[in-house]
């Protein structure tokens, strides 16, 4: 039995989120890759708002993304005491 399918009889979660993670993140730096080809000037106009507004759009996507890993409940918390 192979280390791989004795991971994928133990752990189901973990390995649906390794193979739903590498096929989505390349498909992702594929897009971003396909983004960057608009920067060829000779095949494409146009100007500085139009890349600040294409960065920060895809930044902030970048930034819900990261806002939705943190873990959860990691902010602590004082406990109320009267004495």
């Amino acid at each position: 039995m192979s280390s791989k399918s004795a991971s994928a009889s133990k752990n189901p979660k973990r390995d649906n989120f390794v193979r739903l993670a590498e096929s989505r993140v390349t498909r992702a730096i594929e897009s971003l890759r396909i983004i960057g080809n608009l920067s060829n000037r000779s095949n494409y106009e146009y100007n500085e708002d139009d890349i600040k507004k294409i960065i920060n759009t895809l930044q902030e996507e970048l930034n819900s993304l990261k806002n939705q890993f943190k873990v959860r409940g990691s902010q602590t918390s004082k406990n109320f005491r009267l004495k």
